[in-house]
């Protein structure tokens, strides 16, 4: 709910600078308000495909037990809220390398993003898995929380949250 209260502020002001506002474009000019629209669509459209590929292989390191993309692909800063509570980096990094968890299958679909700011994007959508860690069965499905932030020139995962959901 605050999501979308805050998404909705977000769109607000942007959508009373439309230039031209109330007016009709000339015959046979396109508007240029659409382009800026259309060109902004293309790139949440990029954005997405790349944040989602992303997760993609986040998901088929961490099936891999390899540590080393997550060092890479999480924030120093990164905040992972599971079912066990609160972790940072380094215990995320020392868990996917660990053997204690078996991904054995995993399906991810519904991506939808959520653009903040330049910096700052929401990857949420519904994954399922078979997968135990210690011998016990993980949550599944879930619904999954991925904030990325844009730090130089590169996307870094900043938090993951797994909410179980009945489908």
């Amino acid at each position: 709910m605050k999501l979308a209260i805050l998404a909705g502020l977000l769109i607000l002001p942007f959508s009373l600078l439309v230039d031209g506002q109330g007016q009709q474009p000339e015959k046979g000019k396109p508007s240029r308000t659409s382009n800026n629209q259309a060109q902004s669509e293309a790139t949440q459209e990029a954005l997405k495909e790349s944040l989602t590929a992303l997760e993609r292989r986040s998901w088929e390191a961490w099936k891999n037990r390899d540590g080393n993309f997550f060092q890479g692909f999480l924030a120093d800063d990164h905040v992972e809220v599971g079912f066990g509570g609160l972790t940072d980096k380094a215990n995320v990094v020392a868990g996917v390398s660990s053997p204690s968890c078996v991904v054995k299958s995993y399906s991810l679909d519904r991506f939808e993003l959520t653009t903040f700011d330049a910096n700052t994007a929401l990857l949420t959508y519904h994954a399922a898995q078979d997968t135990t860690c210690f011998g016990n069965a993980v949550p599944s499905p879930v619904w999954v929380s991925s904030l990325y932030v844009r730090r130089g020139d590169r996307w870094l995962n900043a938090l993951y949250q797994q909410t179980q959901t009945r489908q």
